[in-house]
């Protein structure tokens, strides 16, 4: 659910949505979320002063609440 969540808004902000993936693993009691991209769009993904990346980590803050997971989201450029 937050990984779909998390594409979905992704594809909406970059240049160039057909490159999003967005892939989640589990380590430990918190659940990794890495937004592969196009190197062009990693920049609007995180935002100026990281306040893009910020919002999407704020709006998965609640999903917390409900699953007791916590997350921990990156932004990588595809190669």
């Amino acid at each position: 659910m937050v990984e779909e969540f998390v594409a979905s808004y992704a594809k909406l902000i970059v240049n160039h949505p057909a490159m999003i993936e967005v892939v989640h693993y589990m380590e430990g009691d918190v659940k990794q979320i890495v937004i592969y991209t196009h190197q062009e769009d990693v920049g609007k993904l995180i935002g100026k002063e990281g306040k893009m990346i910020g919002s999407i980590k704020t709006l998965i803050s609640g999903c917390k609440a409900k699953d007791s997971l916590s997350y921990r989201i990156n932004v990588e450029a595809k190669a």
